[in-house]
């Protein structure tokens, strides 16, 4: 039993992010074994992820402000902190915050055999992909 190092708080890179986004790593596999990782992700207002995908899907529990998240299909849904939201594994998808304040989220995923794979990244979403006609709130 031990108590985790602290780790710096690390900006995003650009390539993957849009605006000011920021992570604090929580948990990352010690052993060969291990797969999860958990990390505080802070969104600046109107920042947001590019397209991607996790190898093994990915739950993201809002904490603070409310997150946007959007699909290929074009389906939008605002999540607000206390509730999660599940992505399947291979479902492109962003994320991102809503509005006009930061918001926080708790990202929980486990590592693919190759742990370079865990993410695929793609290109930048649009303003219209950010802003969307559809769009479901489950508050």
């Amino acid at each position: 039993m031990n108590i985790e190092p602290s780790t710096p708080t690390v900006k995003n890179p650009p390539e993957q992010f849009a605006g000011d986004v920021w992570v604090d790593m929580i948990a990352v596999p010690h052993e060969s074994n291990q797969r999860m990782n958990v990390a505080v992700v802070k969104f600046a207002p109107g920042a947001r992820t590019a397209w991607h995908s996790h190898a093994r899907g990915q739950y993201l529990r809002v904490t603070r402000g409310i997150a946007r998240f959007g699909d290929r299909d074009g389906t939008i849904i605002d999540v607000h902190p206390g509730q999660t939201l599940y992505t399947p594994p291979g479902q492109d998808h962003w994320h991102a915050a809503a509005g006009d304040t930061f918001m926080e989220h708790v990202a929980m995923l486990e590592n693919s055999d190759d742990p370079a794979a865990t993410t695929t990244w793609k290109e930048h979403i649009t303003d219209d992909d950010y802003t969307g006609r559809t769009g479901k709130d489950l508050s």
